[in-house]
C-alpha cells in the first residue's frame, strides 16, 4: 500500500512526464489551419497557399527525442524545416538540420519513387531552413552557416545556412508559441512539472490571447487529467 505522501509525489511526477512529452509545437502544427498560418508568416507574398496544398513530411522518432522538436512540409515545392532550439542555445543546432534535412531528401525521394542511381536526374523541392528559438535573444545572430561556426568561414564542400526567428512584437502564430513558452517556462519555475503549472501556462495565455483557441482545447485535456 502506498502512503498518500507518496500517491502525491507519484502523481506529480505522471503529470511532469505528460507534460513534458507532450510537444506543444508538434501537435499544434499537424493542425493544417495552424501549419498554413505559419507558412503565411514565412511567405506572406504567396497568397495561393492552401490547407490541401501543405504535405507534412516530419520525421517521427528517428533524430527527435523529447527534448527537441522538428517540423518539415512541403508546399509550392518548398521544403521547409524549422527546428526549435530550447532556452539553452548551441550552434549544434546546424548538425541537426544537416541530419534532418538529408533524411528529409531521402525519404521525399522514396515517396516520389525516384532513384539517384539512375542517370536521370531526380526532382527535388528547394529547401528553407529555419530556428526557433524560445529563450532570451540577446546579441544572438539572424542567420547562421555550418562553415562560418564549424570552419571558420571557410570556402567547404558543404554548407548548411538558417534563419533564426526569435519572440517578436508581432501577432502571428509563430511568436505566440515563443511566448506560450516563456509563460510555461516562468510557471513551471514556480510551480515546477505539475499539472498547476500547465493550467496556470493555459489561464495566463489565453488572457493575453496567445493560443487561445488551440488551448481552450487543451484545457479539458488538464482538467481531466
Amino acid at each position: 500500500m502506498h502512503t498518500k505522501q507518496e500517491q502525491k509525489v507519484s502523481e506529480t511526477r505522471h503529470m511532469a512526464k505528460r507534460t513534458a512529452k507532450n510537444s506543444v509545437f508538434l501537435d499544434l502544427f499537424q493542425n493544417k489551419s495552424y501549419l498554413l498560418q505559419l507558412y503565411q508568416t514565412l511567405h506572406p507574398e504567396d497568397t495561393t497557399a492552401t490547407e490541401d496544398s501543405l504535405t507534412d513530411v516530419t520525421i517521427e522518432n528517428v533524430l527527435t527525442d523529447n527534448l527537441y522538436n522538428d517540423l518539415g512540409f512541403i508546399v509550392n515545392n518548398k521544403l521547409m524545416i524549422l527546428v526549435e532550439a530550447q532556452s539553452t542555445w548551441t550552434m549544434n543546432i546546424l548538425i541537426r538540420i544537416l541530419l534532418y534535412l538529408a533524411q528529409s531528401y531521402h525519404e521525399y525521394l522514396q515517396r516520389t519513387s525516384q532513384n539517384y542511381y539512375k542517370s536521370r536526374k531526380v526532382k527535388m523541392p528547394k529547401p528553407e531552413l529555419y530556428v526557433i528559438y524560445t529563450g532570451n535573444r540577446g546579441q544572438k545572430p539572424d542567420k547562421i552557416s555550418l562553415s562560418k561556426e564549424f570552419f571558420g568561414g571557410a570556402d567547404i564542400d558543404l554548407e548548411i545556412k538558417a534563419k533564426v526567428i526569435y519572440e517578436s512584437g508581432q501577432d502571428d502564430i509563430i511568436n505566440q508559441y515563443i511566448l506560450f513558452c516563456k509563460v510555461f517556462n516562468e510557471q513551471t519555475k514556480q510551480h515546477g512539472m505539475t499539472r498547476e503549472a500547465a493550467a496556470e501556462t493555459i489561464r495566463i495565455c489565453k488572457d493575453r490571447n496567445v493560443l487561445r483557441e488551440y488551448l481552450l482545447e487543451r484545457e479539458r485535456e488538464v482538467r481531466a487529467a
